[in-house]
């Protein structure tokens, strides 16, 4: 199925196209009508018992990087852990923060690491980076599952994962649990919206990157609906935590107005254009939207030009635009305000 998948290609600048997440849920939904009709001839298979979660084990190549899963009563997932060199000014080992990284469809946690250099940041500035991967079991593109209201509740399916296992690496690693941070690219980007509707308390700041925002589908044909030209939602949650957002005004995948209603309509915003020199090449408007108290709740990046990949992003990882503003630095440095 992945063969028949639109694949990346590059233009004769060498610039990333991206395969588009709308093919990728045509194709799972092509999958699960197939898998309902053979499921009326086959006996169910016996129930397996469920495994238990592996010990977080070291990657022979990177010291660094480490590599667990976490079992939960709603299902189980892997993930890659990265863990930063003790860095300079940190002599007091106090414990350190969590950003937590969603890969995209198709993609997986090495990937996403690469494309967004985070490993880079974490050992520059101190911090620790978790990267769920998802299984394809669960969904044979590797996309989160945002649009089924299944995986949109804090009790229920992947939020509930995820939050678990934030829970247990936080734990074993000693980490700040008052500073833990949720980012994600287009399917991730979706779901680090939800996580930050599920679980206000477990995440400071949420970053969405060409994603949609909470309850934006309840199934597979409203997710197409909303990502072609934009969900039918309310409002960001006030009480959601405070929110960055990255979108491209040509992402012919998720369409530009999904990062629009990630801001809350009833503040003003302070834009201010930020020129191609301060880009590496792209130009962009960022948005700041502050609550009664002066307090910035949304920072909104429309980057003009750009589609559907990660701004900033390096080559080495699929899904990057190395034009954009650096959407890596520009949320790690308000995570960090927060």
């Amino acid at each position: 199925m992945l063969r028949n998948a639109k694949r990346m290609t590059r233009s004769s600048q060498g610039k990333v196209a991206i395969s588009s997440m709308g093919q990728l849920l045509k194709q799972t939904m092509a999958l699960q009508a197939g898998l309902r009709q053979k499921a009326t001839v086959r006996t169910a298979p016996k129930a397996k018992a469920q495994a238990a979660p592996r010990a977080p084990r070291n990657s022979h190549a990177n010291p660094q990087v480490h590599h667990g899963s976490h079992a939960a009563p709603t299902g189980a997932r892997d993930y890659r852990l990265f863990l930063p060199l003790a860095v300079a000014g940190n002599a007091a080992k106090q414990p350190m923060p969590l950003v937590v990284m969603l890969h995209g469809c198709t993609q997986t946690p090495d990937d996403f690491a690469a494309g967004t250099r985070m490993d880079e940041f974490a050992q520059a500035q101190g911090f620790a980076v978790l990267y769920p991967a998802q299984s394809r079991r669960a969904n044979p593109q590797g996309c989160w599952q945002w649009f089924k209201h299944s995986h949109q509740q804090r009790s229920r399916g992947e939020p509930s994962i995820l939050a678990g296992m934030v829970a247990e690496v936080v734990a074993k690693q000693g980490l700040d649990a008052s500073r833990v941070y949720v980012a994600g690219l287009s399917a991730g980007g979706a779901m680090a919206a939800i996580l930050g509707q599920t679980h206000p308390e477990v995440f400071a700041a949420v970053g969405v990157h060409s994603g949609l925002p909470a309850g934006s589908a309840h199934d597979l044909p409203t997710a197409m609906a909303a990502m072609q030209s934009g969900a039918h939602t309310s409002a960001a949650d006030s009480a959601a935590p405070p929110t960055i957002v990255f979108h491209g005004d040509a992402d012919a995948t998720v369409h530009q107005r999904n990062g629009q209603l990630l801001t809350p309509r009833h503040l003003a915003a302070d834009s201010t254009a930020v020129p191609p020199a301060q880009t590496s090449g792209r130009p962009a408007t960022r948005s700041l939207y502050r609550d009664a108290q002066g307090q910035v709740v949304v920072e909104h990046w429309q980057v003009h030009g750009a589609g559907h990949a990660w701004s900033g992003g390096s080559a080495q990882g699929s899904y990057t635009d190395p034009k954009g503003p650096d959407a890596s630095a520009e949320m790690l440095r308000f995570f960090f305000s927060q």
